[in-house]
């Protein structure tokens, strides 16, 4: 056996920025670090539905086409649709054990503090999908929260092995689905209809704020549907992936699994990518066919392995030498995470809606990406800086009282402001 074999590596310490305390209980950093990472996703997925009514139609809207904005759209629907709503689900079902961990400490009852949380997402959520975006997650995630809730006892492998059914059922169910089309002789030809509902739809969205909210209205059952058969299972599925890390500690000591870490990365890049490129040629090219239900069926595998790799990959960044830099730059946004996931609607909807400047089918693909840089850039200095004087962001603290009925602090203590790199 070699000297370099024997000798084993020190450990890296975590970085320390935003509080870091070693005790029981303290706030993780790569948690936080994580969690912004999913926001930067989420934000460039949901920003081109806000951008152009004709996303997810499989139609280009008219006068923003081109090779440079096929290839933007391609890049997106490979990278990032169906994947970070999958790693922000991972967190929340992670986070839901440190929750539960943290009422245990405190002597208090958890199940009404939770169904608290959830009623108070829910609430949210709705107004959120009616004034802002229709593509709301909240209340889905305060739905199935309650299936959560009542699993909190599960064992970690049950609940890895109740996800994993959950995917495969899922994918077998869309499988068979594309096998009656194409049975039926479902040719893929996108409608007229919807060429024309789309410019209807923007028209809509330009008017005025009550045009906006009647749009959106007029959305919200195709919405639900998908959220319902497309979204729900996988979320569940994370939910309780994210549950059972929780429960090993996975993410409190990552240097334990920098083996797995590597593994996630091979096997995710690998699989995630080839099925991304499936459903974003589906997608984009075959819309409304049997070839697309195929691969949103592969894309339930494989999005969740891409998902994996994303984190992995992070966890490891902060791990390694750039490791402060990581968590300065996306923690603070993690931290604040439900003000600024509505904070990015609300922005959006200022630029693309009647709200502010009708931008809606306006803004080609590479403007849009851009403004999703440009915005969470901005979000990230606003909540470092928030974070130096406040102990929660605002929406956080308005659902930490709501939960907890208590007025948590507004502003931090000088002598426990989390310190700053």
């Amino acid at each position: 056996m070699s000297a370099r074999t024997r000798t084993k590596t020190t450990p890296r310490p975590l970085p320390t920025t935003w509080d870091q305390r070693q005790g029981r209980g303290a706030r993780l950093a790569q948690v936080d670090a994580l969690r912004g990472f999913a926001l930067l996703g989420i934000l460039t997925v949901n920003i081109t539905y806000m951008a152009s009514a004709y996303h997810g139609t499989g139609l280009e809207d008219p006068g923003l086409g081109g090779p440079l904005s096929e290839g933007v759209r391609w890049l997106v629907a490979v990278l990032f649709e169906t994947k970070f709503f999958l790693l922000f689900s991972f967190l929340f079902g992670y986070s839901f054990t440190l929750q539960l961990d943290s009422a245990e400490r405190r002597g208090a009852r958890f199940a009404p503090r939770f169904l608290r949380r959830l009623t108070g997402l829910f609430v949210i959520g709705v107004i959120h999908a009616v004034v802002l975006f229709p593509g709301d997650i909240l209340t889905l995630y305060a739905v199935l929260g309650l299936i959560l809730l009542a699993l909190r006892r599960i064992q970690p492998r049950t609940a890895v092995r109740t996800a994993v059914a959950l995917l495969a059922v899922t994918a077998v169910g869309y499988a068979l689905l594309a096998l009656a089309v194409a049975h039926a002789g479902g040719s893929g030809t996108i409608p007229a209809s919807t060429a024309s509902a789309a410019a209807q739809a923007t028209e809509a969205l330009r008017g005025g704020p009550a045009s906006v909210i009647r749009a959106h209205l007029q959305e919200l059952p195709d919405v639900a549907a998908l959220l319902l058969f497309f979204q729900a299972p996988s979320v569940l599925a994370a939910f309780l992936l994210g549950l059972a890390a929780g429960r090993r500690g996975a993410l409190a000591d990552t240097d334990r699994h920098r083996r797995l870490l590597r593994r996630l990365q091979w096997v995710g890049f690998t699989a995630g990518l080839l099925g991304g490129i499936v459903y974003a040629h589906a997608s984009l090219k075959h819309a409304e066919s049997a070839h697309q239900l195929y691969a949103m069926g592969l894309d339930v595998i494989t999005a969740p392995l891409l998902a994996a790799a994303y984190a992995a990959t992070v966890l490891r960044l902060v791990r390694g030498r750039c490791g402060q830099a990581v968590v300065t730059a996306l923690a603070p946004a993690g931290r604040m995470s439900l003000t600024n996931y509505l904070g990015q609607s609300l922005l959006c909807a200022l630029l693309f809606t009647g709200f502010g400047a009708a931008l809606v089918g306006r803004v080609p693909p590479i403007g849009v990406a851009a403004i999703a840089l440009t915005l969470f850039a901005a979000q990230a200095v606003a909540s470092r800086w928030w974070l130096r004087h406040h102990a929660y962001g605002p929406l956080e603290w308005l659902l930490r009282a709501w939960t907890t009925l208590s007025t948590p602090p507004w502003r931090l203590r000088s002598e426990t402001r989390s310190p700053q790199p």
